[in-house]
């Protein structure tokens, strides 16, 4: 057995920077433990192409950034959530500055502000372009690596959460370590790659979500899945690459099969994967197309090599894209602390769920979501106490971590993606893996379209639906709660 303060599952954005405010809080003593599944600087957040959104510039305020927020998530965004975000935003990008990560800069030395869809202004501060997560995880990394505070276990994964007393004691990892913990804090990123046409790597299959659950703390809105309308179609290595929202904000177009443009392409991110998933279905076409030939290759040059490699020229040639699974709204319930609902247990990053999103995420909040709440999950974390007794859970068998077969991979896209129904959603709650029962009966609950959530048997919004999530209790009941 081993002890420490507070221990991180997940070593993507929301983990590293969590685990380095815990280790540079002014407390005697506190001991971080960071549990990895890869080597650092190999997670999820290495391949982040967007930003940090941050009301930064003189016209910009984050009351702005709030009602762009507010008015993405389609009316479920836990405002007190978002404003938290928008108003710590600029302070987070401040300490990553601090911590010697070099963002783009214009030719007077500002920083350079991207725009992305559903922006009023621009916001997004990008580090290497398209290769933001790349600069982040490679810093972020190396300081984690080298505090003294802060012990690494990488090539390591959590198999259970550990509780006693109804609280999380800590957690047992696959070697069979058990790590007692006054505070464990879930930072394993999404779920999108359950779905078998995906943005994410395959390992992004909501492993956090599934201890969360097992231990008994409560699940939120798993509907909500958000489909990034510009992934590419390939055959080779390069299908459901992502293609940067940014690119659109420096100009890209999308086309339909006439060569006409067919949506406003700074729409938010739901109403642009539904125009091309329309325009789809109109022509049977498996694509549509991004014209990016007058935007600059040198904005984004690891977007623009990746295309090569996979035989597309971008200055040359259209490029095909189709939506894809992008990002989990939902995740494990949290208040604006990071607590779960079970006491010692907390997530951030994209494996939780504060009602910030709502049903819609607005474009590169949730790289900023990862710093500031990283930060006040830090803070709170090291007030838990430390676990006094033995976990009371040893002898049951661990969560189910097993990935889901590609049968369930394809069911959720044919059954929950861009558009789903109740017929297809009970196929779903049949499904042999646990986290795809969970999001057709989260799926079912909601009984309207919003935002990512379209359905076709109940194609208005509903207004009574406002303000509420969809929360799944241990025994995985589906209730409706008002968050705001």
């Amino acid at each position: 057995m081993r002890s420490a303060t507070v221990t991180v599952v997940g070593a993507g954005a929301a983990g590293l920077y969590t685990a380095l405010c815990a280790a540079r809080a002014e407390r005697a003593g506190a001991r971080v433990i960071l549990v990895s599944a890869t080597p650092l600087a190999e997670t999820s957040s290495y391949w982040a192409q967007g930003g940090l959104a941050a009301a930064l510039a003189e016209d910009d305020s984050s009351e702005r950034h709030l009602q762009d927020t507010i008015r993405a998530g389609r009316g479920a965004v836990k405002e007190s959530a978002a404003r938290i975000l928008c108003e710590e935003a600029p302070r987070a990008v401040e300490d990553l500055m601090r911590l010697g990560v070099t963002f783009d800069a214009d030719r007077h030395g500002r920083l350079a502000l991207g725009l992305e869809g559903g922006h009023s202004a621009r916001r997004i501060v990008h580090a290497g372009g398209a290769a933001t997560g790349r600069r982040l995880i490679r810093q972020l990394s190396a300081l984690v690596a080298e505090h003294p505070g802060i012990e690494v276990l990488e090539a390591r994964r959590a198999t259970e959460i550990l509780t006693t007393s109804q609280r999380a004691w800590g957690i047992r990892i696959d070697d069979g370590t058990t790590i007692a913990s006054g505070a464990t804090v879930i930072a394993t990123g999404g779920a999108a790659a359950l779905w078998s046409r995906t943005t994410n790597p395959p390992g992004a299959v909501g492993a956090g979500l599934s201890l969360a659950h097992h231990a008994g703390a409560a699940l939120a809105d798993l509907e909500l899945m958000q489909f990034h309308p510009t992934a590419v179609v390939a055959s080779d290595g390069a299908n459901g690459f992502l293609v940067t929202e940014a690119v659109r904000g420096e100009g890209a177009r999308l086309l339909d099969a006439s060569g006409n443009r067919f949506v406003d392409e700074l729409a938010p991110r739901d109403e642009v994967a539904r125009a091309v998933q329309q325009q789809m279905a109109l022509t049977g076409a498996g694509s549509v197309a991004l014209d990016m030939r007058d935007v600059d290759p040198a904005l984004f040059p690891n977007v623009v090599s990746a295309l090569r490699r996979a035989g597309i020229d971008p200055e040359r040639e259209l490029v095909p894209v189709a939506p894809a699974a992008h990002y989990m709204m939902g995740g494990v319930a949290t208040d604006l602390d990071g607590r779960t609902t079970l006491a010692g247990l907390y997530a951030v990053g994209e494996c939780s769920c504060t009602g910030l999103h709502g049903a819609n995420r607005l474009a590169s909040n949730s790289l900023t979501e990862c710093f500031v709440f990283g930060a006040r999950v830090a803070r709170a974390a090291l007030q838990e106490p430390a676990p006094t007794a033995e976990p009371d859970r040893a002898d049951i068998d661990p969560a189910p971590l097993a990935p889901p077969p590609p049968s369930s991979r394809r069911a959720l896209w044919e059954c929950a993606g861009l558009e789903r129904d109740a017929d297809g959603l009970r196929r779903l709650a049949g499904d042999p893996h646990v986290l795809v029962r969970l999001i057709a009966s989260a799926a079912l609950a909601r009984t309207e379209s919003r935002g990512a959530h379209q359905r076709r048997d109940f194609p208005a919004r509903d207004p009574a639906l406002d303000g509420r999530h969809v929360v799944l209790g241990p025994a995985s009941e589906a209730r409706l709660e008002r968050w705001e």
